[in-house]
């Protein structure tokens, strides 16, 4: 499944292609509604490869739509969903700030609605490979219970780490691939110590974060383990290959600052790592911590 999607990113497929004729958008949709019925664990193989390629594509903002209309019970908008025509996405406090989508979802009390009339303002941001927008909800029609709000961002943020242990991953093929051909002294840059130590203490952190990712997936771990780590860990991995990289690291020609920015936006995406951390002291400390 992995080199399947590998090699559909590598076409630079658009959302109606990658959705429809590989069935990304429905891959966590049940069959009854046109999706392939699948899990967590392949949801993650699918994030994984979005996040080394740096994809713009909506997968995580449609995957989360599709979690939170499966809870409402919506049949219709599931199977609409699944075909991939639009991309959705869902506010989890009907306010300030969302990932982009055709479709808007919003959690309103106990009930989930789906906009009818809207404005969107998109944010400029440096990431340009993650388009973000401000919702204002004039009209909605309801969809369903809400269900488990709480929940459905708990998948987004696993969902997230993985996209995250993707680029991670990325970005220490770079540096290994670099540290191989660069020459100084005559000598490849890999072969000194320094830059060794580098590259040991980049693997140990990028299969961490894969590490992190499988056990949120299995439920052995909460999701904000995964959150909060993977934040951190994408960041460090992306700072790491710039330095690795040298001069050339920090030119608008390399992709090395792409990794970056998508980096620090994504450590913001639903909350920067201290705030995963402070989730899960809640949790832990809670005497009836929810299940997982």
């Amino acid at each position: 499944m992995r080199d399947i999607v590998r090699s559909f990113l590598a076409t630079g497929p658009t959302w109606p292609a990658f959705a429809g004729e590989l069935g990304a958008a429905g891959l966590t949709v049940p069959e009854q509604y046109g999706g392939a019925g699948c899990g967590m664990e392949e949801l993650a193989v699918v994030a994984a490869e979005l996040g080394r390629a740096l994809s713009p594509l909506p997968f995580l903002q449609t995957f989360l739509a599709v979690e939170a209309v499966k809870q409402a019970g919506d049949a219709e908008t599931l199977t609409s969903l699944a075909t991939g025509t639009s991309s959705a996405t869902v506010l989890f406090d009907g306010g300030d700030h969302a990932l982009d989508g055709e479709r808007v979802f919003a959690y309103r009390g106990d009930r989930l609605v789906e906009a009818t009339a809207f404005r969107r303002v998109p944010y400029d941001t440096m990431d340009l490979s993650r388009p973000l927008a401000r919702f204002d909800i004039d009209e909605a029609r309801p969809v369903g219970p809400a269900g488990d709000p709480e929940r459905v961002r708990d998948l987004g943020v696993i969902a997230l780490a993985a996209e995250q242990a993707g680029g991670a991953r990325r970005c220490l093929e770079s540096a290994v691939a670099y540290a191989k051909t660069r020459e100084q002294f005559g000598r490849p840059i890999g072969s000194f110590q320094a830059i060794k130590h580098k590259l040991a203490d980049l693997l140990m952190l990028v299969e961490s974060t894969e590490a992190a990712v499988a056990a949120a997936v299995a439920g052995a771990v909460p999701a904000a383990v995964a959150g909060s780590y993977c934040g951190e860990a994408y960041l460090s991995a992306a700072g790491e290959n710039i330095q690795i990289h040298g001069g050339i690291g920090i030119t608008w020609e390399h992709d090395a600052h792409r990794f970056l920015k998508r980096a620090t936006s994504d450590a913001q995406l639903f909350g920067p790592p201290q705030a995963h951390r402070a989730r899960l002291h809640r949790l832990v400390t809670s005497s009836s911590p929810p299940a997982y």
